[in-house]
């Protein structure tokens, strides 16, 4: 009984902090939409770390350009299962509740743009490696995403092996 009270505790923690990554990540593309697009880049650390404003009408990478329909349908499927899955209990882990909220704060981000601009506001542009620009909501997405996938690949075979004594 007393976990199952840490665990709702956790839960509304993460879906809280959920919350509030959305509202800045909302807060800072309203900025990259207001400043960046009008004034044009801001070089945070010379050939390092820029802040440049972009639109993209696809999904990671730009695949998918122009298939809004199609990226909206399918994130709010995701995100409507992940939220599901965490508010009935089904996920538990402390680890992958985290992950989960992580998820689905970058997926509300990333939709409330698609839904309400047409495309998502991508800013952050890291010069050394020349990755393509993105946000704070990808950033989570894909944070949470490397949990879940360091738990099903390492955390939770290693928690199998233990409980069979192997």
């Amino acid at each position: 009984m007393q976990t199952d009270k840490k665990n709702r505790r956790l839960l509304w923690w993460c879906l809280a902090g959920a919350v509030l990554l959305i509202a800045l990540d909302q807060a800072v593309k309203a900025w990259a939409f207001g400043i960046l697009r009008e004034n044009g880049d801001i070089r945070i650390i010379p050939d390092v770390l820029h802040l440049m404003y972009r639109e993209n009408y696809g999904a990671a990478f730009s695949i998918l350009q122009n298939q809004t329909v199609l990226l909206v349908s399918v994130t709010g499927v995701v995100l409507l299962a992940l939220l599901i899955l965490l508010v009935t209990g089904r996920v538990r882990p402390p680890l992958l509740v985290t992950a989960f909220s992580l998820v689905i704060a970058g997926g509300i981000g990333n939709l409330i743009d698609r839904v309400s601009r047409g495309f998502v506001v991508d800013y952050i542009y890291f010069v050394p490696i020349d990755f393509p620009v993105f946000n704070l909501a990808d950033c989570c997405v894909v944070v949470g995403t490397a949990l879940i996938v360091l738990y099903v690949l390492v955390i939770e075979p290693r928690a199998q092996k233990e409980q069979t004594g192997g």
